[in-house]
């Protein structure tokens, strides 16, 4: 499907039973469709298995992966999810957040040559999810040099196409994800912005 380029969603996830299933169901109302999620649960205790084997069992697109033992952060699962993905593209979304119906095919409309990362803006909500329009928004063009000044990314908002990048990987660092980002565009790529808010965060 060259006119449709798979997408990669990466999931890691950890005791997100109270979530999961609002994350899996806002990938599965996406307006582009031609998608995988790879949840990659790092040993969770609690009902999150159960919930996302039912998914799995009930499409195809959903693939889980366990890790071998607990390692405490997303980076594992992430890089786990990463070396596991079939899609040109890949993008990130944690177990207890959503994306917005339109966030894969607005993103994918935006690449282009010297694009290596197209990201959105994102609305925050609380635990229980009350929303009261808070509203993060970033620049519309982010270099390498003006992500230095400030996280402008949001790691649930951003997708990159490995066909320039290659099959980046997230370091064992703090905030890696920033990193992440910095690595990508330290290429000589830029980051584009949707302008439009396509993921939800909610803070946990």
């Amino acid at each position: 499907m060259i006119d449709k380029p798979l997408v990669s969603i990466i999931t890691p996830c950890y005791n997100a039973e109270q979530f999961i299933r609002e994350t899996i169901e806002s990938v599965i109302a996406q307006t582009y469709s031609h998608w995988e999620m790879i949840i990659v649960d790092d040993c969770s205790k609690d009902n999150s298995a159960k919930i996302i084997s039912e998914y799995v069992a009930k499409d195809p697109r959903i693939k889980y992966f366990k890790t071998d033992k607990p390692s405490g952060s997303p980076t594992s699962p992430r890089n786990i999810g990463i070396k596991q993905a079939q899609g040109q593209f890949i993008t990130f979304l944690d177990a207890d957040d959503m994306y917005c119906p339109t966030k894969l095919e607005n993103q994918l409309k935006l690449f282009s040559d010297g694009v290596g990362i197209v990201f959105s803006n994102y609305e925050k909500i609380r635990f229980d999810g009350t929303r009261n329009n808070r509203i993060i928004v970033g620049p519309k063009i982010v270099t390498y040099n003006k992500l230095l000044e400030s996280g402008y990314i949001g790691c649930g908002t951003m997708m990159y196409d490995s066909s320039k990048t290659g099959l980046m990987q997230f370091k064992h660092v703090g905030q890696e994800d920033y990193v992440f980002a910095l690595e990508i565009l330290k290429k000589g790529y830029v980051a584009l912005n949707t302008n439009s808010v396509e993921a939800i965060y909610r803070i946990v």
